[in-house]
């Protein structure tokens, strides 16, 4: 039997600005959560392939995350937490930093909210208190936050000068572990392996790192960092960001989209690219993947990297996936 042939859809009526962040709802891989320069967060539903509902902002929004059932968080340069009410079309501002919020997180684990900000805090908030009573801890940083994500009890915060904090979120006092990343340059995306085991960050550089929290010299034997979004031009060796990862939920693989305008599929246990999808109009600004594994979401939107000029209108593709585009090389090449 053939396996089905992987498709490709833009999705109707995107955000007029710079795509920031793409998430799926984890309980309905039909909808899609979008956050935008052009200060609105957007829900659709991409098999009927239509914008459902649009919440507008006092600035552009930096990052969205989905909650508990239907409700989403976002924040971004206005400095404040919004709780996003889908089922009612409802916001309930939570509390704000004094700089924008960069990254979001939900916690399945404490049923918290986490922000990361540019103000160099970390906030803990609970969105079943009232403004002004939901923020239950600050925690103070070293540096800007850039990036962050979390599975089960961890939490892990990507900062300015290539710093890394990992937290155990029963007790935020202070980070389990505090790492310098083995990447040189700035880092872009920080996010947590499906099994718990450890995380991916990438920067601008043109790298991935792959680190692991056990401590064991076992488990830090494995670590590694590679080098990913890079073309050869004139003879000249171009070095993209990689701006965007993703994980695939079941396979443990993962997506990662650059300035080239790029995604590529990664083993990253055995060291091996999977899949590298034809080249998109614009840069990649962020990958989601849907919480049954069969569609990955892709931001094509013009970053900034150079600056003012010229580019492609954003757009998002919605990519159903064949059997092997995700699988693991060594359970590929098994299956052949």
């Amino acid at each position: 039997m053939q396996e089905p042939i992987s498709t490709q859809f833009e999705i109707a009526d995107p955000p007029r600005d710079g795509i920031s962040s793409l998430v799926f709802n984890p309980l309905d891989s039909n909808q899609l959560l979008v956050s935008s320069w052009d200060s609105t967060v957007r829900l659709y539903d991409i098999e009927q392939n239509r914008q459902l509902l649009r919440f507008d902002h006092e600035g552009a929004v930096l990052d969205v995350c989905f909650g508990d059932g239907q409700v989403a968080y976002s924040g971004g340069i206005a400095k404040k937490l919004t709780m996003l009410d889908l089922a009612t079309n409802t916001t309930k501002l939570l509390g704000s930093h004094e700089e924008a919020i960069r990254s979001i997180c939900w916690n399945t684990e404490t049923q918290n909210v986490y922000t990361g900000s540019w103000d160099k805090t970390l906030k803990v908030w609970d969105p079943r208190l009232e403004e002004k009573k939901a923020e239950i801890k600050k925690v103070i940083l070293p540096q800007k936050v850039f990036s962050m994500d979390t599975k089960n009890n961890i939490l892990v915060v990507a900062m300015a000068n290539r710093q890394v904090h990992v937290y155990d979120v029963r007790n935020m006092d202070a980070p389990l572990y505090t790492r310098e990343t083995s990447l040189k340059y700035m880092l872009k995306s920080i996010r947590c392996m499906p099994n718990g085991e450890g995380y991916a960050c990438a920067s601008i550089e043109g790298r991935v790192a792959l680190e692991f929290f056990d401590t064991s010299e076992e488990s830090q034997a494995k670590k590694y960092a590679f080098k990913s979004h890079r073309q050869t031009i004139n003879d000249t060796e171009v070095v993209y960001p990689v701006n965007t990862l993703a994980f695939h939920p079941t396979h443990g693989t993962f997506a990662s989209g650059g300035s080239d305008c790029v995604v590529s599929i990664w083993d990253g246990v055995h060291r091996k690219r999977i899949r590298q999808f034809p080249r998109f109009p614009d840069e990649i600004s962020s990958l989601a993947f849907s919480p049954d594994g069969k569609t990955l979401a892709i931001a094509s939107s013009y970053t900034y990297d150079e600056g003012e000029r010229d580019h492609s209108p954003d757009a998002i593709y919605i990519r159903t996936l064949s059997e092997t585009d995700c699988r693991p090389r060594a359970a590929v090449n098994s299956s052949n």
